[in-house]
């Protein structure tokens, strides 16, 4: 039972990596085999559009045919048991790399077909984790939530199943004072790290417990 989660943001040991970690701690912790890959650290770009992954009787038919520094990542993500996939919020979306990792992760599965249906052989879990620096009726107001549901819904369509995880008003920097960022509250982002985010590594864990365990029976 492996699963493997994916970090869309360019840092390692804040928010969104935190979140991972905490949902493949959850994930281990009834049995799974975890691996935590860091976009970052890898040289790939979005899909190339070639059609490769399409082509009747081609030996890349549901396949990336690209081969780059995302050629294993996706390797490993076809064979994982479940998948979850964590980015910030930049702009109301994901970060550019997780953008293009969906991309080159999920296209070659979709068919053309009438009901645009999935050429991934299985069915499995998978997730999103978001932190955000806007609180929930701010991400509510700016249209974020229908925008990153649809996410949702297309991994949905090629995997089986999703779910997602929002960690609202994040803190994101260790000295605010530091930066140009007075229009944020950063007594209330640092009481708010202190006291709900806990709570949001607590609901990641359950979540790597779920995929696990639904992956397991």
């Amino acid at each position: 039972m492996k699963v493997m989660a994916i970090n869309g943001s360019p840092r390692k040991t804040w928010n969104t990596a935190t979140l991972l970690e905490k949902a493949l701690a959850g994930a281990a912790s009834v049995g799974a085999e975890t691996r935590l890959v860091h976009l970052y650290d890898l040289d790939f770009r979005g899909c190339k559009s070639c059609f490769a992954c399409k082509v009747r009787g081609g030996r890349s038919l549901g396949a990336c045919a690209v081969r780059d520094g995302l050629t294993q990542a996706l390797a490993d993500a076809a064979e994982a048991d479940a998948l979850i996939l964590g980015s910030p919020i930049y702009f109301g979306a994901v970060t550019g790399e997780m953008k293009s990792f969906m991309e080159r992760l999920m296209f070659p599965y979709l068919q053309y077909d009438v009901g645009y249906s999935s050429l991934f052989p299985r069915k499995i879990g998978t997730a999103f984790v978001y932190p955000m620096n806007v609180q929930e009726h701010e991400a509510e107001k700016l249209g974020y939530l229908p925008s990153l549901h649809n996410n949702e819904r297309y991994m949905a369509r090629i995997f089986g199943a999703c779910e997602t995880l929002f960690s609202f008003d994040t803190y994101q920097f260790d000295d605010y004072a530091k930066v140009m960022a007075d229009g944020l509250n950063a007594e209330r982002k640092a009481a708010r790290r202190r006291e709900v985010f806990p709570e949001d590594c607590e609901k990641a864990f359950a979540l790597g417990v779920r995929l696990a365990m639904a992956a397991a029976s």
